[in-house]
This record gives structure tokens, sequence and C-alpha cells, in this order.
């Protein structure tokens, strides 16, 4: 969890857009399905078959995990960013940079941040992932909360003076 002072304040929040989430897990739990049932109802060969079903199995189980995923919200505060249920995504004083151009590496309608130091790889599909020094926040998620959320930061780690924007 973050540190405990008074900087707790909520400057800005991100969370998972009603129709992309729904598309989104829909779409993902519709081709398990599918790829399911392709390998029992039809007979391909035993080797296609457990292919179809390891592949329907692995989709199901990635719309589970973004169904879940997607009920926590990103929180930023003058501590950092962090989810709602407390996991901290990326401390204030560990954020060397922004990034958000349109040739960044980037989430859909999200922006990375890059850190000093790595930290452990993590992914909540369409909210959230770490990999490394990078962050990326965005996905199922809104433009508008993920654009104010990163001009937030980045005046911030101005305000901070040890910002690369």
């Amino acid at each position: 969890m973050l540190p405990q002072t008074d900087e707790t304040e909520v400057l800005a929040t991100i969370r998972a857009s009603g129709p992309r989430r729904v598309f989104g897990i829909g779409t993902l739990a519709l081709l398990g399905g599918l790829l399911v049932y392709l390998a029992l109802a039809t007979s391909p060969a035993l080797i296609w078959q457990v292919f179809l079903l390891v592949l329907g199995v692995l989709s199901l189980w990635l719309a589970e995990s973004t169904r879940r995923a997607t009920e926590n919200t990103i929180q930023l505060t003058r501590a950092g960013m962090a989810t709602d249920s407390g996991e901290v995504i990326a401390p204030l004083d560990d954020i060397a940079a922004v990034k958000r151009g349109m040739f960044d590496l980037k989430p859909s309608n999200g922006f990375t941040v890059v850190l000093k130091t790595s930290r452990p790889r993590r992914w909540q599909p369409g909210l959230w992932w770490a990999l490394g020094k990078r962050v990326g926040i965005g996905g199922v998620t809104p433009g508008s909360e993920a654009k104010s959320m990163a001009q937030i930061l980045e005046a911030l780690l101005v305000e901070k003076g040890g910002s690369e924007i």
C-alpha cells in the first residue's frame, strides 16, 4: 500500500469503460466457447482437438482474468499510482517519465510510465501491465481519463523537478 500521509487525496482515477469492458470480455469468452465447441463437436485429428481445447480454455481464462482486473480502478495521488484495492503500481518518487506519444509503446487509450528502477512483472488485462522499468496504463479505459491522469502526473513530476517529459 502507498504510505499513509496527507498526500492520499485522489487527484485522478481511471476505470474500465462499461461498453469496452463488455465487448472485450464478451469477445474473449465467445472465442473460447467457439474453440471448445469446435474441438468437441468435430472430430479433427487428436493433436488438433487438444490444440483447440487448450486455446479455448486459455481464451476463457483470459476473459475471466480481464473481468476480475477491470473491476478495479487506478488512482493517482501525490504519493503515486495504485489500484483501489491497495496494490501499488508506481510510487511517484520512482517515476522518471511519462510517455504518451503516438509512436510510444503504450496500451490502447493509455500511456506508459518509465520507472527509475525495475519492478516485478505484472499484468492486469485491460487495465495495466508492468514489465521491467515500464508500466503501461490503459486498455479498456476511456482515453479522456487516461489523458487527464497523464497530464496531472506530468505536472506532479515537473513540480518535483525530476522528470524527463
